[in-house]
């Protein structure tokens, strides 16, 4: 299969997303978190694949994204990297890898892209964390920002709401996005604000802005694939469309397998040895 709405096979890369914006081309991204998945999401035609530090919640059961460590992430983003032909893979830096300081931050992005050949990686926060941006793409490691909600930070916001209604901090994540830009990130993605806010990002700037939650003035979009199959049950953002039921075709397939088992009509005869 050729994926869908895709002409172009090569290797998706930052300048080629860059390029897709100029051209007024979406961007579409999901995360994936192992082979399988990603094999499946690279080949339906997926622009850009992130290993989140979702991954935290999703394969681990954490409540936050805090608890992921570094190991961890370069666990699964090796796994995902082996899966994928064409889409960019973008792997998260996880809490506590760039922020204590530039030098330890450049030597964590570096095993992570040594040692799992990802594309490029992301990190969250503006200005705050700008000398570890810096000294990161000095070393030629490309960086997508992360602006808005910022999961690392949640034990600072205390809650999970809508960032940047107030005017004071919409100015910031506007400066934020432009020094980003500055810098030399070629994407951001900016997670649950307000949708005029985010397109005016979008149109102030000549990177992509990828948006979760962020409304449909971005360049694209990314959701959780969990949810976005309706894996997960119980979280339902007002941004998430669910484009499958996967929870309940597997609940059923496993039911039935259970039956069988039990009812001594699996394995037939046809399969056996």
């Amino acid at each position: 299969m050729a994926g869908y709405l895709v002409d172009d096979q090569r290797k998706v890369t930052t300048h080629r997303l860059i390029q897709m914006k100029a051209e007024g081309k979406k961007i579409a991204m999901l995360t994936s978190y192992d082979y399988t998945t990603a094999s499946i999401t690279d080949g339906a035609g997926i622009d850009v694949i992130l290993v989140g530090d979702s991954a935290s919640n999703v394969m681990a059961g954490n409540w936050t994204t805090l608890p992921i460590t570094l190991d961890q992430m370069i666990y699964h983003a090796k796994a995902v990297v082996r899966g994928v032909k064409r889409a960019l893979v973008i792997c998260d830096m996880p809490f506590g890898t760039y922020q204590v300081n530039e030098t330890e931050a450049v030597s964590n992005a570096i095993r992570i892209m040594k040692e799992t050949h990802c594309d490029a990686l992301k990190l969250e926060g503006g200005v705050e964390i700008l000398p570890a941006v810096k000294k990161i793409l000095d070393a030629g490691i490309p960086i997508c920002g992360h602006l808005g909600l910022t999961p690392q930070a949640i034990n600072k916001f205390g809650t999970y709401s809508v960032r940047a209604k107030e005017e004071a901090e919409a100015q910031k994540l506007i400066s934020d996005a432009h020094a980003l830009e500055d810098a030399g990130c070629f994407a951001i993605v900016l997670e649950k604000i307000p949708a005029k806010l985010a397109e005016r990002v979008s149109k102030e700037l000549t990177i992509p802005i990828i948006g979760i939650g962020a409304g449909a003035g971005c360049d694209g979009q990314v959701l959780v694939i969990a949810d976005m199959l309706g894996m997960t049950k119980g979280f339902s953002p007002k941004f998430l469309r669910r484009y499958a039921d996967l929870n309940t075709i597997m609940t059923d397939a496993i039911g039935h397998y259970i039956e069988d088992v039990k009812e001594g009509d699996f394995p037939n005869e046809n399969e056996q040895y």
